[in-house]
């Protein structure tokens, strides 16, 4: 396959339109991100950033444009070798089944097993990093069924950490979470994007989460692409009243300078 584009942009979305049966929920989306970095979606309920995530991971077609990964079309991917190059983490909505968490976890390796499907000395050591990377190691023998939220959103992480793609797609990861794992997700996400070059999509509701976190924002509104560029260029009084319809103050945190959104009461 292509190494990619020599300008770092490792996906691609272009001219993206999608709808559900003829209710249109993304209209011409053109965006690229860059190998290295943290990309923050947001936007209202309803402005398309979930929709965006399942076309990007295939489990919705897109009704007009492309998605490229490397240079080449996502649909001219296999699932095996789109699953080694995408990862996704959805929202955790108390899953069920009698799966362990172990068992999950190494789900994520399914693209990599062999003719048999048996797990290879590496896919057992990847999923024994992720599940002590995110912090669930604890629970591996745990059925999925009987843990938390917060927890059964953490494995789901490991599971996406466990495929091993340079690109991860995230749909409210810090749902479930609270503050200290909302912390400690985040600074992992961090820390990996510097060490092994990854490339995150992040949809947020949490506009403080983004400012802190993300490399550039995009903010989508009534399914299209409104704004895109640094924290402090997308998170400015104007564009939010806009998108969201309520005024706030932006103050800048006195010792790290990142800026701050806070509803004007």
């Amino acid at each position: 396959m292509s190494p990619g584009n020599l300008n770092g942009e490792i996906l691609e979305i272009r001219s993206l339109s999608a709808a559900y049966e003829n209710v249109l929920a993304l209209n011409n989306v053109t965006l690229s991100l860059r190998r290295g970095e943290i990309l923050g979606l947001i936007g209202p309920n309803g402005s398309g950033k979930t929709t965006l995530i399942r076309v990007l991971s295939g489990i919705l077609k897109p009704k007009e444009g492309k998605v490229l990964i490397n240079n080449l079309d996502i649909t001219s991917y296999s699932p095996p070798q789109r699953a080694r190059v995408l990862a996704v983490v959805p929202q955790a909505r108390h899953l069920g089944g009698a799966f362990s968490v172990e068992q999950t976890v190494l789900l994520g390796r399914t693209a990599y097993l062999g003719f048999l499907g048996r797990p290879s000395k590496k896919d057992l050591e990847k999923t024994a990093w992720a599940m002590e990377q995110t912090s669930v190691d604890h629970l591996a023998k745990r059925k999925l069924a009987e843990i938390s939220g917060g927890e059964q959103q953490r494995v789901l992480l490991a599971r996406a950490l466990a495929q091993d793609t340079p690109v991860l797609l995230l749909d409210e990861p810090t749902n479930h979470l609270d503050l200290r794992y909302q912390v400690s997700l985040l600074s992992l996400l961090k820390s990996l994007v510097k060490q092994q070059n990854l490339t995150v999509l992040m949809a947020l509701h949490d506009l403080n989460q983004v400012a802190g976190n993300a490399d550039r924002v995009a903010l989508l509104v009534e399914g299209r692409l409104h704004s895109v560029g640094f924290p402090e260029e997308v998170l400015i009084p104007e564009f939010i009243q806009e998108a969201y319809q309520t005024q706030v103050e932006i103050i800048l945190h006195p010792r790290t300078g990142v800026q701050y959104i806070l509803p004007r009461t």
